[in-house]
Parts: structure tokens; C-alpha cells; sequence
């Protein structure tokens, strides 16, 4: 009740902004790839007329996307144009490739996005950016495979990130545990054996990049995490075995379900709240420009 109290609040301040947030665009290279991806970087109106060092939240996109997704697909175009203006962030949306499953690929040495987004990003950023350069100022969610590349990369580095969230992750990377059409299992099952090879021969790698399979690193991590997904979502029930084996290992966790799908409405209702939440924790460590 506290969360969303906060929350309501906020909103009802929200007419009070005048949002003047501006998106650079960035190039980062990655030397693990031989490539170079573009990231958009959203800057506080207040960013230009201050010294300070500010927190960063890094927002990954979803399977099939492109870095550009939160800013050229939300409902509002200017959602987090808002957000950074209201609670003085600094949003990154990197690049994760159509189905780079923000993974190092065993086998496809193209496909290398954990060290990408973990060290080459992170990097580059703090070294553009007047930014916290410790994990107390530096958050990270995402949408589907975002959200299961926010919670797998914090979960694996918990040096960088002081929370993580997950907004309807694909959080088992068996498609089996979906609730999909036998035509749309076929559809994405070569994206998949791309970068982890055939499910078939090769289950061990799909366990050992799920997120799922995290609980009991996540309970030691000292990673604070919010985790939501629609009730009408086909990755539901991925979503809730995690949560299960949370509640189970006692690890302290925020986790939602509320009406919806798989639908950009919802990940636009979802946002404001993640950030709500890295905000209170950001604030306790210290990490809050005001």
C-alpha cells in the first residue's frame, strides 16, 4: 500500500513538471563482437545546469526489438522523456539484437550481449556521462527478453546494479513453459538454437542462461527486485515459478500480477512503476539528485 500510495502521489505531481529531457544518440563498440550498436541516452532537463554525478537506469528492449523501442513504440512518446525529468534519471536503451537473449552465446561468437551490455556499455556510458559510477546509482529492467536479460545480468553481476526488474520476462528460455501455438514455438525455436543450439540436445544450456534457475544466487546477490507480468501474458507461468521458488528461498522480492497481455499498454502502466520502486532505493542509498 506504501509503494502505491507513493506512486498516486507522484502522478498527481506530475503536472507541476515541464519536461524537457533530451535523447542523444550514442555509438558504443563492442570489441567482444567486432560491432558497433547504437544506444539512445535520456538526459534530465536538469542534467545541463548541474556538476553533479546522477543515477542511471538501463532499459532493455524486448525479442524482435530495437534499442529505439521505448522511445518510438509506447502509447506516450514521451514517457520517459517524463521520467527522467521527474526523478532526475538517466535512462540508457541499449541494443540487444532481434534474439541476443543479453547472453554470451556458448556457440555463436557474434552473440556475445552479457559482456556487450556489462562492461563495453556500462563503460562507455561512464565515461560519456556525469554518472554514479557504483552499482549504489545504477538500476536495470526491461520488457520480455528485457526483462529477462535485466534480472540474468544483474543476477550474474550483482557488483553493478543495486536492483533489477523484469516486466513479463521470458524468464525460462523453454519455450516449452509458454503458453504458444505449436506454430509460434516453430517460429522462434532457430533464433534460440542460434545462440544455445537444439533444445533437444542441448538442455543444459537452456537451464544455465533461464533466469529461473537463479533463486538461490538472487537470495545472496543483495539485488533488490521487482518482477510483473499480465494475468493474460503467454509467459505467466514462467513468471510465477519464479516467484515460487522466491517466496520459497525467502528472498525479498516485489512481485505483480495485474490485467493484461503482452501489449505495449501494458508495459507503458508497468514502467512508472519500476522506477517508482529503483527511486525509493536509490534514495536510500544515497544515490537521489534532488
Amino acid at each position: 500500500m506504501k509503494l502505491v500510495h507513493l506512486f498516486l502521489v507522484s502522478l498527481l505531481g506530475l503536472s507541476t513538471f515541464s519536461f524537457g529531457a533530451k535523447v542523444d544518440s550514442l555509438d558504443i563498440p563492442s570489441a567482444a563482437m567486432g560491432k558497433t550498436y547504437k544506444a539512445a541516452v535520456v538526459l534530465p532537463n536538469s542534467y545541463a545546469n548541474s556538476t553533479k554525478p546522477y543515477p542511471v537506469l538501463y532499459l532493455l528492449h524486448g525479442g524482435g526489438g530495437r534499442f529505439s523501442d521505448w522511445l518510438s513504440n509506447t502509447p506516450d512518446k514521451m514517457l520517459l522523456h517524463k521520467l527522467a525529468d521527474q526523478y532526475n534519471l538517466i535512462i540508457i536503451t541499449p541494443e540487444g539484437e532481434r534474439l541476443g537473449g543479453y547472453l554470451d552465446s556458448p556457440i555463436q561468437k557474434d552473440n556475445q550481449f552479457e559482456t556487450y551490455i556489462t562492461k563495453e556499455v556500462v563503460e562507455k556510458i561512464d565515461k560519456t556521462y556525469r554518472t554514479i559510477r557504483d552499482r549504489k546509482g545504477r538500476v536495470i529492467t526491461g520488457l520480455s527478453m528485457g526483462g529477462h536479460g535485466a534480472l540474468l545480468l544483474s543476477g550474474r553481476h550483482p557488483e553493478l546494479y543495486c536492483a533489477a526488474g523484469s516486466m513479463s520476462g521470458a524468464l525460462d528460455l523453454n519455450a516449452d513453459t509458454w503458453k504458444i501455438t505449436p506454430e509460434f514455438a516453430k517460429q522462434i525455436a532457430p533464433g534460440f538454437e542460434r545462440i544455445l543450439g537444439p533444445k533437444g540436445a542441448t538442455p543444459d544450456q537452456y537451464a544455465a542462461h533461464s533466469v529461473v534457475y537463479m533463486a538461490e544466487k538472487m537470495k545472496t546477490n543483495d539485488v533488490r527486485l521487482i518482477i510483473d507480468c499480465g494475468v493474460d501474458d503467454f509467459l505467466i507461468e514462467p513468471n510465477r515459478e519464479l516467484h515460487r521458488r522466491l517466496v520459497y528461498n525467502k528472498t525479498p522480492h516485489d512481485y505483480i500480477e495485474r490485467p493484461g497481455g503482452h501489449t505495449w499498454d501494458y508495459w507503458e502502466n508497468s514502467l512508472p512503476y519500476h522506477v517508482l520502486f529503483f527511486h525509493k532505493v536509490l534514495r536510500e542509498n544515497g544515490s537521489v539528485i534532488p
